[in-house]
């Protein structure tokens, strides 16, 4: 009887604790997926750069579109193109 007791305290033991990282796991994925989520709206809204004068510094706007890109505004493609755009 000893013995059944002890196994029955085990298994309760570990089905507690494999629900628990379960609803654990859970939680990340979906804080994850709302941080995703709210990233990638703010992304597709986002204004498109403003477009400089003609006579302004290539350089200059090559840190602009750079730090945009870092930022999330442009996606790689994007900054390519307007890279390619300013350099002719």
């Amino acid at each position: 009887m000893p013995g059944l007791i002890r196994g029955v305290a085990r298994t309760a033991v570990v089905a507690g604790t494999a629900s628990a990282v379960s609803g654990r796991v859970q939680r990340r994925q979906a804080n994850r997926w709302a941080e995703q989520e709210q990233g990638s709206v703010g992304q597709r809204y986002a204004e498109p750069p403003s477009q400089e004068p003609a006579g302004a510094d290539p350089i200059e706007q090559l840190k602009e579109l750079g730090e945009l890109r870092d930022k999330g505004v442009l996606t790689e493609e994007e900054f390519a193109a307007q890279k390619a755009k300013l350099l002719g």
